[in-house]
C-alpha cells in the first residue's frame, strides 16, 4: 500500500529525504514493503504543490534547480498550487506529514502548531525540529496518542544516529539512570582543534565557520543551547521524566583558553562539552557544560564533529553510541528511520 507524504518545508533536509526515497525506492519496496509517495510540498519561500496521486521527485528537484519555485512544476490534471502549510496539512490526502520547516527553537513555532493540526487531522508526523519536542513534549505526545497517530523525531538529537530508537528498542528492560553525551559537533570540533593543533578558541571557531560546521552566529552551539534542548528531549523521551529547558544548568565553551587546554592535557584529561541527565529517586537533574574527562572515558576519544552518548543502564552497565550528528543525508535518513517504523507498525496492525 502506498504511504502518502506531505512535506512542510523543503530545504536541505527535506530534499535529502526526497533523494533517499528516490534512490532507495526499490530496496524499500523489496525489504520493507514500503512504497512512499510525495503528494504535497509546502515551503514558505519555494511555493507549494499538491497532487493526490503523487509528484515526480526528479521533476520536483529539477524544477527547484532551474527556477527555485515549486509552482513552476509542469502543469497536469489534478495539480494544485499555492496552499499554505496549514491547508496542506489539513486538506491533502497525506498519511504522514514530514515537518522540516524553518522553526524558531525558542518558541517551537510554527512546528508545534503544524503538529497539532496534523494530529487533529489524523495524520502522523515525522520531524527533525528540536524546539517542538523539547518545549511541548508532553502535550504533543498526548495529542498523538489521543488521535491514534504516530510521532517520530529521531533526528532531533543525533541526526540519523539512533540516539532515541536504540534505548527504546535494544535497551528495553533497563532502567537508564544516567545519560552523558557530546551532542554538538561544532563545539567538539573546536575543542579538538584547540588541543590537537594548538589553536585559540577564536581560531578554531573561525575554521569551523569556514568549513560550514558553525553558523555565522554560533551562539546556540558554543554557549550550549543546542545541547540543552537535546538533553531535555532525551530526559523526557528515554527516561520518561518531565523536565523543562529552563531547568537545565547551561554553560558553553567560549571562555575556555589555550591555558585551560594545556592544563587538562598535563592532568591526562581532555575538555569536552558534556550534556548530562541523572535520574535518582524518580527525579531528573540535567546540565550542559565543559568538563575535563579522563582519557579512559569513552567520550574522550570522540573527536571532530562526531557526536556520542553513553547510557548508564542498571542491567547492562554503560553503553556508548557514536556517529554523525548532522548532515543532509544523515538527517534525511533520520526521517526515513521514523517512516519505516510507522510503516512497520501499520503492517503489524493490519496483520492483527
Amino acid at each position: 500500500m502506498t504511504h502518502k507524504l506531505a512535506f512542510i518545508g523543503f530545504g536541505t533536509v527535506g530534499q535529502g529525504l526526497a533523494e533517499i526515497l528516490r534512490d532507495k525506492r526499490e530496496a524499500l519496496q523489496r525489504d520493507e514493503n514500503f512504497e512512499p509517495a510525495i503528494v504535497a510540498i509546502s515551503d514558505l519561500m519555494k511555493g507549494a504543490i499538491y497532487h493526490p496521486d503523487g509528484l515526480d521527485i526528479d521533476e520536483v528537484l529539477r524544477t527547484l534547480q532551474e527556477s527555485g519555485n515549486l509552482e513552476d512544476y509542469p502543469a497536469a490534471p489534478g495539480l494544485v498550487t499555492g496552499w499554505d502549510s496549514m491547508k496542506t496539512i489539513r486538506d491533502t490526502n497525506a498519511d504522514t506529514i514530514v515537518e522540516v520547516s524553518y522553526t524558531d527553537v525558542k518558541t517551537g513555532q510554527p512546528a508545534i502548531d503544524h503538529c497539532r493540526a496534523a494530529f487533529a487531522s489524523g495524520k502522523n508526523v515525522v520531524m527533525t525540529n528540536k524546539g517542538p519536542v523539547a518545549l511541548a513534549y508532553r502535550e504533543l505526545a498526548e495529542l498523538a496518542k489521543t488521535h491514534d497517530v504516530q510521532w517520530g523525531f529521531e533526528g532531533t538529537v543525533m541526526s540519523g544516529t539512533p540516539a532515541l530508537r536504540m534505548p527504546a528498542d535494544s535497551l528495553a528492560g533497563n532502567e537508564i539512570h544516567e545519560i552523558r553525551g557530546i551532542l554538538n559537533g561544532t563545539t567538539n570540533y573546536i575543542l579538538t582543534k584547540m588541543e590537537t593543533d594548538g589553536m585559540t578558541y577564536e581560531e578554531a571557531l573561525s575554521e569551523a565557520q569556514a568549513l560550514g560546521f558553525a553558523e555565522a552566529d554560533p551562539t546556540s552551539d558554543v554557549e550550549g543551547h543546542d545541547a540543552k534542548y537535546k538533553i531535555v528531549i532525551l530526559a523526557n523521551h528515554v527516561m520518561k521524566q518531565p523536565i523543562s529547558v529552563n531547568e537545565v544548568i547551561c554553560e558553553g565553551i567560549s571562555a575556555l583558553t589555550a591555558k585551560d587546554i594545556e592544563e587538562a592535557v598535563s592532568e591526562g584529561k581532555r575538555w569536552k562539552l558534556i550534556a548530562k541527565a541523572v535520574q535518582k529517586d524518580g527525579n531528573v537533574t540535567a546540565s550542559v557544560g565543559p568538563e575535563k574527562v579522563a582519557l579512559s572515558d569513552p567520550l574522550a576519544s570522540v573527536s571532530g564533529v562526531t557526536n556520542a552518548i553513553v547510557y548508564g543502564c542498571d542491567l547492562l552497565g554503560p553503553v556508548t553510541l557514536s556517529g554523525a550528528g548532522a548532515g543532509k543525508t544523515e538527517t534525511g535518513f533520520s526521517l526515513l528511520i521514523d517512516l519505516i517504523a510507522i510503516n512497520r507498525m501499520k503492517r503489524l496492525t493490519k496483520i492483527q
